[in-house]
């Protein structure tokens, strides 16, 4: 029909006690890691729009910091981006990141999380990463899910939240 526009599905907003969507993706050698492999942990999933990039930086070098108090809190960390794990590897290396970056290049992953649709950039709309951050507990389940985190300073947030900081 004339003036019929098409209309872009709202993304999914995963809340507490929603299972966490499983998934098996790339790390930056190119190795299979799954969020089932974690359960009996919880688990920290961040999504971030770019490696290499000045926010996703502070935001990898600050849950890099955070990543030996929160593994003794029982806390993994999943790092997932649209980069390709080649992409990733030299992140990791230029940035001496410890956490574990994941490949997500068709967006499949970060789409079930709510972690890619619309976001405003620079006061545009635009089709992108929106900046998310889930912890998902031992049995699979969101225990917390934030989206549009800022880059500087969540972590520090994310660990008060979890009664850390």
């Amino acid at each position: 029909m004339p003036g019929m526009t098409e209309t872009v599905p709202a993304p999914v907003r995963l809340a507490p006690g929603d299972p966490a969507p499983d998934f098996t993706l790339p790390d930056a050698e190119g190795r299979p890691v799954s969020l089932a492999d974690h359960r009996g942990r919880r688990v920290i999933v961040y999504c971030y729009p770019a490696a290499l990039t000045p926010g996703c930086t502070t935001q990898a070098v600050d849950f890099t910091a955070a990543a030996g108090e929160l593994a003794e809190a029982g806390l993994d960390i999943l790092g997932i981006s649209p980069d390709t794990p080649e992409k990733l590897q030299r992140f990791r290396e230029q940035e001496g990141l410890g956490i574990t970056l994941l490949s997500d290049p068709d967006k499949q992953v970060l789409t079930a999380y709510g972690a890619f649709g619309t976001k405003k950039l620079y006061g545009k709309e635009v089709q992108g990463v929106i900046r998310s951050t889930f912890v998902v507990d031992a049995e699979g389940r969101i225990e917390q899910a934030a989206y549009n985190v800022k880059a500087t300073g969540h972590v520090a947030k994310l660990r008060r939240d979890l009664g850390l900081g």
